[in-house]
């Protein structure tokens, strides 16, 4: 038997298409007449079916995503340090920390400006200018032993008499020992006739901490 004519509009038949137009002739009570309107439908059915799978495909296919540009991080200049360098004039207290003789750079500090309104305690101006200052056992709070560390327990100190190692318990070595000095905003250097448990400064005054060995260096640089 010649097979039926194909529709040219129609569109070609799935396998399963095929299966039904199968199953449609064996329960056909006449096999041989099969006319041109049975396959339009058929081809009606296939192209409805691809349309459905076409949409479902549709819908779960993500969606295109938009490249947003990255944000880029906020740069806001954040507050001034309580401790800026001071190489020039300064409004607070000007600190500066010299090891001197004993050349060691783990406490030599500064020159740093420390912003203060008035006089102010001079234990609190260090603090500031972030310099770590250790008493004596005896006197915790009245004298300094060690500035930031220095000199370390273990630290051969040199001087005239051979070498010294300082223990930080009464006072400290005559000959070798941590010198607290004001300066006015205009004058000279001068050894402070206080403590660092009461002195206190003022704004455009200088503090320096010095550390002597054998008598120098006498003074801080100017």
């Amino acid at each position: 038997m010649d097979a039926p004519p194909r529709d040219r509009h129609s569109t070609p038949l799935t396998s399963s298409h095929n299966a039904t137009a199968a199953a449609s002739l064996a329960r056909s009570p006449y096999p041989g007449d099969v006319t041109s309107t049975t396959f339009r439908t058929a081809a009606a059915s296939a192209v409805a079916a691809a349309a459905l799978v076409f949409t479902l495909a549709a819908c779960s296919s993500p969606a295109p995503s938009s490249s947003a540009p990255a944000s880029t991080p906020s740069t806001t200049s954040g507050a001034p340090s309580a401790s800026a360098a001071a190489d020039g004039p300064c409004d607070g207290v000007k600190v500066i920390v010299s090891s001197g003789a004993l050349k060691q750079s783990a406490a030599d500090v500064g020159p740093v400006c420390v912003p203060v309104s008035g006089p102010t305690a001079a234990s609190k101006v260090l603090a500031d200018a972030k310099v770590t200052t250790v008493g004596t056992t005896a006197y915790p709070k009245e004298l300094v032993c060690r500035v930031n560390g220095v000199p370390a327990a273990d630290f051969d100190i040199a001087h005239k008499g051979g070498t010294y190692r300082e223990p930080c318990q009464k006072m400290p070595a005559a000959f070798a020992y941590w010198s607290l000095w004001v300066k006015p905003a205009t004058g000279a250097w001068a050894y402070a006739q206080e403590g660092l448990a009461t002195l206190k400064v003022s704004p455009g005054q200088s503090l320096e901490l010095l550390f002597t060995v054998d008598g120098a260096p006498a003074a801080p640089a100017a």
